[in-house]
């Protein structure tokens, strides 16, 4: 479903952006008509501007204040990025790379990955194909329903480890949330979760205290991640006190999606900072990969 509406967005942005080139073409002024055209089909990364300088005074007193340098390298590194996936991978790369199973998985653990809000694995396509590369065992999720309860996604999360348990003797594997991705690894955990069932929960820029930008949505995943909401709170108060512990909680302060930037650390968890760094682009930030790449060797070595 998500594959699909990006698709149509896509060739609606193409559409009036040819139709706009066209109209000043036969007025004879194409080269304004070409910078409409441009704007007009940028238009995303560009109105995301406002939402990084926003940041300076979100984060203010926080401990994470951005300086102006830093929020402007993180919107232009979020610009590509952002027409990457949303242009590319996930609208037409969604099944590009299969889930990843081998008969020889046995010695070795797994790894699953959740998206956040409104994508789908396609997201995870260059991080599926450099772990198969790896000999990884490995399976990404598209979560349905799209804009459903968080609660919803604990089943198919269920499914798949139970299908990397057995495909890797049963050794637990490690689970990778983007944004709202890490909090449904939360209500799986909440369902399901006991101890010896993950080796590692690795969340990227999630918004384990809720974020600000959720109250411009209506959808009922979005009000869950609202600040102070009740399914916070109870999610909270049901998870142990040592339950952080085992979470890398990956967040920035130039993050345009999840602020205050502090909301992105679980209570109890390591919280590793990554400079300069945008929302979409934490997903191509090598560091990241590198050590997802060293927790599977430690967790894998004799």
């Amino acid at each position: 479903m998500n594959a699909w509406m990006l698709r149509v967005q896509l060739l609606l942005r193409v559409l009036l952006s040819g139709a706009l080139l066209a109209h000043f073409w036969l007025q004879g002024r194409p080269g304004l008509g070409g910078l409409l055209a441009l704007l007009l089909f940028f238009a995303y990364p560009i109105l995301l501007l406002p939402n990084f300088m926003a940041l300076r005074w979100i984060n203010a007193g926080t401990g994470y204040l951005p300086r102006w340098s830093q929020l402007m390298r993180a919107w232009w590194r979020e610009v590509p990025v952002s027409e990457q996936v949303l242009s590319w991978q996930l609208p037409f790369a969604e099944h590009a790379v299969p889930d990843f199973l081998p008969s020889n998985a046995a010695p070795r653990h797994g790894v699953l990955l959740v998206h956040g809000f409104a994508c789908n694995r396609g997201l995870w396509a260059p991080w599926m194909r450099r772990l198969q590369a790896e000999g990884h065992p490995c399976m990404a999720l598209s979560l349905e329903p799209l804009f459903g309860s968080i609660d919803h996604y604990a089943d198919p999360i269920e499914a798949a480890v139970q299908r990397l348990n057995a495909a890797c003797g049963g050794r637990p594997p490690i689970l990778v949330g983007h944004s709202m991705g890490g909090m449904a690894i939360r209500a799986w955990c909440r369902r399901y979760g006991a101890p010896g069932r993950v080796r590692r929960v690795m969340t990227l820029g999630t918004p384990h205290g809720g974020t600000l930008l959720a109250q411009f949505s209506p959808a009922t995943n979005a009000r869950q991640m609202r600040p102070g909401s009740r399914w916070l709170r109870e999610l909270a108060a049901q998870e142990a006190a040592d339950f952080g512990a085992q979470f890398d909680c990956y967040l920035s302060r130039c993050d345009q999606m999840v602020c205050p930037a502090q909301t992105a650390v679980l209570p109890g968890s390591k919280a590793i900072e990554l400079p300069s760094i945008g929302h979409l682009a934490m997903v191509f930030e090598p560091r990241v990969l590198s050590d997802l790449l060293q927790h599977l060797r430690e967790a894998d070595a004799p």
